[in-house]
């Protein structure tokens, strides 16, 4: 007589859909930063137990990293792709009106992800913290080279400054941010990019 098998099966992991849990992960830091979220809130979030989150992803500081990967390729593509826009102007305004939507878009935490992480982490000298000023430093650093093209190319004036243009853009965005995380609707900030954007030159 066969004996009757009973139990699950063993020596198999559980198989989960790492995409989704790092977009559970991304909510839980979009919402309180690098220094404040915890290997326990990520454990709650993720649906993984700690020994398995190590296993597929590493510690706090790898997820986060992988996490800002994936937020770049998704919430925040918008950033490089405004780099293909054909005018100066039409970089500004792709990038601008991108960010309005993204960052008041009400299936996520309002705001820019790294903008909350960098303004949240404690010390500014941690290498996550640096790891964010020199994404930021290099977004910045394309922006200055796309207008300097487009000065160089004549569609924008001699007289333009394109390190200036690209802080302005910089600064814009870190505001809207501000503003979309304290409760500025989506068409009001609209209406501030399209304010800024009378001032654009040429």
């Amino acid at each position: 007589m066969k004996k009757k098998k009973t139990g699950a099966r063993m020596g198999r992991p559980r198989s989960f859909d790492e995409g989704e849990a790092l977009d559970k992960a991304m909510r839980v830091f979009w919402k309180k930063g690098y220094d404040s979220t915890s290997i326990s809130d990520l454990v709650e979030a993720m649906g993984l137990n700690p020994p398995s989150l190590y296993a597929a992803f590493g510690n706090k500081e790898a997820v986060f990293l992988r996490v800002m990967e994936r937020y770049a390729e998704g919430p925040a593509a918008y950033v490089l792709e405004a780099l293909e826009a054909p005018t100066a102007r039409e970089v500004a305004e792709h990038r601008l009106h991108g960010a309005v939507e993204a960052m008041c878009d009400t299936s996520r935490p309002f705001g820019c992800l790294a903008a909350q992480a960098v303004g949240k982490c404690g010390d500014a000298s941690s290498e996550i913290a640096q790891k964010l000023i020199r994404d930021y430093e290099g977004v910045h650093a394309a922006y200055v080279a796309r207008f300097q093209r487009a000065k160089d190319e004549g569609d924008l004036p001699p007289d333009a400054d394109p390190e200036l243009l690209a802080r302005y853009i910089d600064t814009l965005v870190h505001g809207l941010s501000t503003q979309a995380v304290t409760g500025a609707s989506q068409e009001e900030l609209r209406s501030v990019v399209n304010l800024a954007l009378r001032q654009w030159p040429g």
